[in-house]
């Protein structure tokens, strides 16, 4: 609907408004009137100026997936969708809905991490560091805007197709925050980057981003796995032009994901919901419908990680129905050989980071 330039004119004096209140809160953090927390643990934030779909989750695991060989990581998450309140520690046998999904997706996949979730982050990083005081480093998931942490490495991401750039303050447009906001990141990933950027795309959104001297940008795309069965991780799949694929997604932005699919399947049907959406026994059903009407001799169902998490709360209705549900794995890899330099910065931040 916000691409609809009558209703982008009819939200611009409430984005305005809005975009006021920004100003103001963040001028009271600027002037010390609101002071920002600092602790003495290296802290690394990852968040985006826009309402979601720019990979956050995707580089948080790439992130614990680097430090956890060498360090104790925890990660920090508002869970949102959740329908309790204040601090957790994560469990494996936790749910989507008591303590969101993308938390519960990041303990299922590194048990050993301590993962948890609380609205004030300000209060949750001594109450991690109680409950696990071996904690060396944390990941704040989506915490751009809460400036009332200081973060020691601020990380921001943002989609090659709907870059902050070319975005305007919500509800007009996307954006949480005006597009000044960017000058607080020490590193800009540009993520989402289809297979056939080029070194003159790179530059381009470079000079549209006018980074700083301090910032680093860098740019990043997915790189998807073998869909394996959402109860047996062993029962894996090669998607090839045979197959007919439902996708069942409640994620933002799911184009990059459908374009993937596209030029792999046979043909892609779409089981769209809401980001975040708490999937329902009526959900399931229409799914099921779809799935019937659908010909073809090799079809199933491809979701994602973080919905495959909601899914499971109608693990018996999918297992009495014989649903073939498989899981898309992705993963982050970064472009124009820049792996090293970004895993570089984030070492470099631990080495020298100092009490």
């Amino acid at each position: 609907m916000r691409d609809n330039w009558f209703v982008k004119i009819l939200f611009f004096p409430i984005s305005l408004l809005y975009g006021l209140g920004i100003l103001l809160r963040n001028f009271l953090y600027d002037s010390g009137t609101y002071k920002r927390a600092e602790f003495d643990v290296p802290i690394i934030s990852v968040g985006n100026l826009s309402t979601g779909g720019t990979g956050k989750s995707p580089h948080v695991e790439y992130l614990i997936m680097l430090l956890r060989p060498y360090l104790n990581v925890a990660t920090l998450s508002r869970g949102y969708g959740r329908k309790t309140h204040g601090f957790r520690i994560v469990n494996a046998a936790d749910t989507a809905a008591t303590v969101g999904d993308e938390p519960l997706q990041f303990k299922r996949k590194f048990q050993d991490v301590v993962v948890a979730v609380g609205e004030e982050r300000m209060m949750a990083i001594p109450q991690i560091m109680g409950a696990s005081p071996n904690t060396q480093t944390i990941l704040l998931d989506d915490a751009f805007q809460h400036l009332a942490v200081k973060p020691g490495l601020n990380i921001l991401l943002t989609s090659f197709k709907q870059p902050y750039f070319k975005d305007f303050l919500l509800p007009s447009g996307n954006l949480r925050e005006w597009r000044s906001a960017a000058q607080r990141a020490d590193i800009i990933v540009v993520s989402k980057c289809p297979d056939n950027i080029t070194e003159s795309n790179r530059q381009q959104y470079i000079h549209k981003i006018q980074p700083l001297p301090h910032q680093k940008v860098f740019f990043s795309k997915y790189g998807y796995g073998a869909p394996y069965y959402l109860y047996n991780g062993n029962q894996r799949i090669n998607l090839t032009k045979e197959f007919t694929v439902i996708l069942i997604s409640g994620i933002a932005q799911p184009d990059y994901l459908i374009y993937h699919l596209e030029s792999l399947v046979k043909e892609t049907f779409m089981a769209e919901y809401p980001d975040h959406h708490p999937f329902t026994v009526k959900d399931l059903d229409s799914i099921q419908a779809l799935y019937q009407k659908v010909s073809g001799d090799k079809k199933i169902y491809i979701t994602t990680e973080k919905d495959a998490i909601r899914l499971d709360a109608h693990r018996q209705y999918i297992l009495d129905h014989k649903m073939p549900i498989f899981i898309l794995p992705a993963g982050v890899e970064f472009l124009f050989g820049q792996k090293d330099e970004f895993d570089g910065e984030i070492k470099d931040f631990l080495m020298e980071f100092k009490v």
